[in-house]
């Protein structure tokens, strides 16, 4: 592949990869990452572990400025998207007649640990957000005065819906209801600040447009939430005195620290450091200008081909995740063909979906449409 950002990737030339939106290719500096820490884990195991900790605390201090929180002591790093969701569910005390606002869009990790509350009493409410043309008034109005949280993806993996985060925080503020964001989808591919948004709860996982790799997430809670959950796991990593192991009393730590129980995974810590020190060294408002501007030369050549139907609604602000079909209805057959002439894409929302970030050339997405026209010549 030829880039702007080619010395950084190393992607195989004859692969269009378009599917940051599931599982991205690793920068080459995360790979070197990785390969040292291996070496070193080989030759002389953990004499360095004080090393360890200090890109610990450089991964927690990247995050933070990556997000805009207002402390590293806000910042817990947790294997997924859906334990951080499942610390928030069941960290809550409940009360019978509690619900919880989110839209019938949601990937199933922030569905599922909502509608496991439905023994306590908590219903979920799935605001329909197709065809409609102000989704976030629509979740807006339906809170109401049972409503204890709103929880929404901050794009939708399956459509490329974005949402206004900002009025969603303002909403909940003024309603005294909790805000959580799914933003595994935004993380990395947009600028992203908690604090605009007033949320209370963030989370996402590193190997998508955080370019890192799977079991190794970011989950934010705002200070003033920290005491509003209960935890669910204990350890001796997440006590205020950590280290002292000969303590006969401990208490839990006031950082979100308290959510990492126990040993923290190192490797993929050297790693995801790595990726997102590419992406604050480049700059968010760089890398998203460079998303939206390749998420919009996709939508373009989507709707440059009559045969061809766009899925996702252009948002005015940007997409990176682009969906569509083809007008005979052979997604499958279009699906199946792409992948085995090496285009990695999904298979989402009755379409394809494309997910680009900021280094992928329009070469790349040009070959892939190439083969989209050769397909539509013989179907």
């Amino acid at each position: 592949m030829t880039s702007n950002f080619d010395k950084e990737f190393n992607l195989d030339d004859e692969v269009m990869y378009l599917n940051h939106a599931a599982v991205a290719p690793w920068p080459v500096r995360t790979e070197q990452a990785v390969n040292e820490f291996c070496r070193e884990n080989v030759t002389i195991g953990s004499k360095k572990y004080a090393n360890w900790l200090t890109v610990e605390a450089r991964l927690k201090k990247q995050i933070a400025e990556l997000i805009n929180a207002s402390s590293v002591d806000e910042i817990a790093l947790v294997k997924n998207t859906s334990e951080a969701l499942s610390f928030v569910a069941y960290g809550l005390d409940w009360n019978k007649g509690d619900n919880i606002v989110t839209s019938d869009e949601e990937f199933p990790s922030n569905m599922i640990p909502w509608e496991s509350l439905a023994n306590q009493g908590v219903t979920v409410k799935k605001t329909l957000l197709k065809n409609v043309s102000d989704p976030t008034a629509e979740l807006i109005n339906q809170i109401d005065s049972n409503t204890r949280l709103l929880t929404i993806s901050s794009v939708q993996y399956a459509s490329g819906l974005r949402v206004d985060l900002e009025r969603l925080g303002k909403a909940c503020r003024q309603t005294n209801v909790l805000f959580c964001i799914d933003a595994i989808q935004s993380i990395g591919a947009f600028e992203f600040d908690v604090q605009r948004y007033q949320a209370d709860f963030v989370m996402a996982d590193g190997h998508k447009w955080l370019l890192g790799p799977e079991g190794l997430g970011l989950f934010y809670c705002r200070q003033a939430s920290l005491n509003k959950l209960k935890l669910t796991q204990f350890g001796w990593h997440m006590v205020e005195d950590m280290g002292n192991y000969d303590a006969t009393t401990w208490e839990e730590t006031k950082t979100a620290r308290r959510f990492e129980c126990g040993s923290p995974n190192m490797l993929s810590i050297h790693a995801l450091s790595a990726s997102i020190g590419l992406l604050l060294d480049i700059g968010m408002e760089a890398v998203a200008k460079n998303v939206v501007e390749r998420g919009q030369y996709v939508i373009n050549k989507v709707n440059q081909n009559n045969s061809l139907i766009l899925l996702t609604n252009p948002d005015e602000h940007g997409n990176n995740i682009v969906v569509f079909k083809p007008s005979n209805n052979q997604t499958d057959l279009l699906f199946n063909y792409l992948t085995t002439n090496n285009v990695v894409c999904a298979k989402r929302g009755g379409g394809i979906r494309f997910s680009p970030h900021f280094y992928t050339p329009n070469p790349i997405i040009d070959r892939a449409f190439i083969l989209i026209d050769k397909f539509l010549d013989v179907t």
